[in-house]
């Protein structure tokens, strides 16, 4: 009965945060839909993670290979996984593999790493990964300059549970919100 309730309150409280992330937009004169949540379950059992799946939720992250690799074949396919944090150049193709509807990987700081998802990729014959680069905001305007696009097609990705509506203000296309949504994280006791 305990994940029930965890269940609902955490997709009572995805409600808030999808509100609050509308009205940030809104106030920074953003489309609403202009801004991605990613909501983080982290040592978080699957069953609350369905509770926000049932609210109409899509999109979640995970910041460990294989605590993904082992959620995902659990919850439905049309979920877009979200891998943030650091990842290590061995553990790619298991990601990559265990995991067939990876969306993005969040945050590329290597080119080593950005060209071993690309070869793993490729040799999976899976659709393209979405990758985001580490860099600062400023970065963003350099990058689109440099390449000729507009502002809008680059993501920019900052914000976390504590400062996401701030983080949207100043422009923020994805923000990812774990604690806020699912509570406090529960890891296991050492012995």
């Amino acid at each position: 009965m305990a994940s029930v309730a965890a269940a609902e309150g955490a997709a009572a409280a995805l409600r808030s945060v999808l509100s609050r992330a509308q009205q940030a937009a809104a106030r920074s004169g953003r489309a609403p839909e202009s801004v991605r949540v990613v909501a983080v379950s982290k040592t978080k059992p699957v069953g609350v993670i369905r509770g926000v799946y049932d609210a109409g939720h899509r999109c979640f992250g995970e910041n460990y290979v294989q605590e993904l690799i082992d959620k995902a074949p659990q919850l439905p396919e049309d979920i877009e996984w979200h891998f943030i944090g650091n990842l290590q150049s061995n553990k790619a193709r298991a990601l990559l593999a265990g995991v067939p509807n990876l969306d993005m990987v969040e945050s590329v700081d290597d080119q080593k790493i950005a060209n071993r998802l690309d070869r793993v990729v490729a040799d999976l014959g899976r659709k393209p990964l979405k990758v985001l680069v580490q860099a600062l905001a400023n970065c963003r305007k350099e990058v689109c300059k440099e390449l000729g696009i507009p502002e809008e097609q680059c993501e920019l990705s900052m914000g976390m549970s504590a400062d996401f509506e701030q983080a949207i203000e100043m422009g923020s296309t994805n923000v990812r919100v774990g604690s806020t949504i699912f509570g406090a994280r529960e890891y296991p006791k050492k012995n």
